[in-house]
């Protein structure tokens, strides 16, 4: 019993306490809170030389995506659309009546791919607004970078949507202006992003070029640590945007560590299973005799094995607790160091739910195995 006990005890530590440490840790690798997280690369073509000169786009044609499609790493993929018309930005910022006048570009891709929900992301013709979503990247470089240098007022999230923006649109022979209103920022697209619907409109409206490929793919993935990824990309000269496939690597392989712990600790817990089998087994054989008289003076085989399901029940209780304690020391001496990437500490309700399901699986098997030993006892007398 003993044996059994420090055996399962240590397999249900290393499960709980590798389930917790991957929910806390996860936040470090995953800007998103989500304990599962979908993953996305933003594929883009080689560009070398000076070939858009000579009139070689760095494009992907219709052949290119539907085989990116049929890969079997990918989930989905989502073409960006580029306006293809002049725009000119003008940002009031309120210090003395100054503006921020530059020209400006757009892009579109499907609301699926999209990190930020607003209401107002939509666009109504007969009343338009275009609403912008902006990568964070670019706040932080105004912000730190432009308007500490040029004396500029800094601005916040909860304030950008205040600030008086307007669009002037030209091509096709047309020149309008819109008034603008950035709805949310984005982590995961480096870019400024309008919906689709305006993108067509506004294409249709002011382009007098017929649709074009897009120059830049968003990928969703199965599992960005896959080795095809790298050597998909490399075979066809293509390029991810930024570091996230090293990012992604680090979070996949984080799970794969993750993962072979816990197997290790379930390996242990099973181990330890069998060893309480053997033990039970030798008990009941050494009191053969005694369970045998039972079972003649009329006593059920239930009645007969309930103290050794109740021992049972006892020491796995015992060991839950025991494991559950572990993991809540250990976690109290860990978690300083988290708190150094600002991280809020997980929940701890999965690790429980998942270490009571394998004691109560543990238990159940040994309830039904004592069972039917000692009921074989009484078959066979």
């Amino acid at each position: 019993m003993l044996g059994f006990a420090i055996a399962n005890l240590i397999g249900l530590t290393i499960v709980v306490l590798a389930i917790q440490f991957y929910s806390d840790v996860r936040p470090i690798f995953n800007d998103e809170d989500s304990f599962i997280r979908k993953d996305y690369l933003v594929i883009t073509q080689q560009i070398s030389g000076i070939g858009s000169l000579l009139g070689n786009k760095a494009e992907f044609t219709i052949d290119d995506i539907d085989d990116l499609k049929e890969q079997s790493w990918v989930r989905k993929v989502g073409k960006f659309s580029t306006s293809e018309y002049g725009i000119y930005a003008s940002v009031g910022l309120g210090n003395g009546g100054r503006e921020l006048h530059t020209q400006f570009f757009f892009e579109s891709l499907p609301d699926d791919f999209i990190d930020v929900e607003s209401s107002d992301w939509r666009f109504d013709p007969m009343h338009p607004v275009i609403p912008v979503i902006v990568s964070k990247d670019y706040l932080s470089l105004y912000n730190f970078g432009f308007a500490a240098a040029q004396g500029m007022p800094q601005i916040s999230e909860a304030m950008i949507g205040m600030i008086p923006i307007t669009f002037t649109l030209s091509g096709n022979g047309l020149s309008e202006t819109f008034p603008g209103k950035i709805v949310g920022f984005s982590n995961r697209l480096n870019t400024i992003i309008v919906p689709e619907e305006f993108m067509k409109w506004s294409n249709y409206r002011y382009s007098i070029q017929e649709n074009t490929n897009p120059s830049r793919l968003i990928v969703e993935v199965n599992n960005p640590g896959d080795t095809k990824i790298k050597e998909y990309i490399d075979r066809n000269e293509y390029e991810i945007a930024g570091d996230k496939l090293d990012s992604s690597k680090a979070n996949y392989f984080l799970t794969v560590i993750i993962s072979i712990v816990i197997a290790i600790g379930i390996i242990i817990s099973v181990l330890s299973f069998f060893v309480l089998m053997l033990s039970i087994y030798l008990l009941l054989q050494k009191n053969t005799d005694k369970l045998q008289n039972l079972l003649l003076l009329g006593y059920s085989p239930r009645q007969v094995s309930t103290p050794y399901i109740k021992m049972i029940a006892f020491i796995n209780i015992a060991i839950f607790a025991g494991a559950i304690a572990i993991t809540l020391i250990a976690r109290w001496q860990y978690m300083p160091m988290l708190k150094a990437f600002d991280i809020e500490p997980a929940s701890t309700l999965t690790a429980i739910i998942t270490a009571l399901l394998l004691m109560s699986a543990i238990s159940i098997g040994n309830s039904i195995a004592i069972y039917h030993k000692v009921k074989s006892l009484w078959i066979k007398k």
